[in-house]
């Protein structure tokens, strides 16, 4: 049964232009793969608790993402992480994603990740952390799950752009707030030609009373003409 996603009320809120200016520079200055991407080929190991499987991978864009592992449940696994990797790492412009819609910031910056930014008319509630042209925290609210992302590190690429390599997710119940989940991501990146492309990814949750310790890891990468 599919539920409809909650719709922000304050939809008629005045944009703030201070609150745009601020968003674009952090928006602008996270790294993203080049708008001529054509995507790249790989080898890939899945580690899972010290159980591991090997195949390949194919990333031509955020839906074009294609892994052969010999485990159907560990291939589709990888296929969402790596499709979620190319979903963040995807040329878009500002304009076409968080700039569609109204924003508003609090006055004070007094928080340890910075001031917040609301984001109003998306039907997720979304809000942001901001501090030194870095997002540093992300929360959205649907109606089956919401989240909170802090990033916790990142690296500067040649381009001097922000590249997170560290991020944790705590998941929560939506109607009160109960934690249902964390997972901490730690990743790390190579560069082919003029791209920053996936190295490693390891992932710590919590899963059916255990701690569960997954990583991903990409070699031999070859760059789609």
């Amino acid at each position: 049964m599919q539920h409809a996603a909650p719709v922000d009320t304050a939809v008629t809120v005045a944009d703030d232009p201070q609150a745009r200016a601020l968003l674009q520079q952090a928006f602008e200055n996270t790294a993203r793969w080049q708008p001529d991407f054509r995507g790249f080929s790989a080898d890939l190991t899945v580690n899972t608790n010290g159980q591991l499987v090997s195949g390949t991978v194919v990333v031509k864009g955020p839906r074009e993402v294609t892994v052969h592992l010999p485990d159907d449940t560990i291939q589709k696994w990888a296929q969402e992480q790596i499709g979620m990797i190319a979903v963040h790492r995807a040329p878009r412009k500002f304009e076409e994603s968080d700039g569609k819609h109204r924003l508003t910031m609090e006055a004070g910056d007094e928080h340890p990740l910075g001031r917040r930014l609301d984001i109003h008319g998306d039907g997720m509630q979304s809000f942001y952390r901001i501090r030194d042209n870095r997002i540093t925290q992300i929360n959205r609210k649907m109606p089956h799950v919401a989240f909170t992302i802090n990033v916790e590190e990142s690296s500067t690429t040649p381009d001097q752009k922000q590249l997170t390599t560290k991020y944790t997710v705590y998941y929560f119940a939506p109607k009160d707030g109960t934690l249902r989940n964390v997972e901490s991501f730690t990743d790390t990146h190579v560069r082919v030609g003029a791209s920053d492309l996936p190295a490693t990814r390891r992932i710590i949750s919590y899963e059916n009373g255990a701690v569960l310790v997954r990583t991903l890891t990409f070699s031999n990468h070859t760059l789609l003409a």
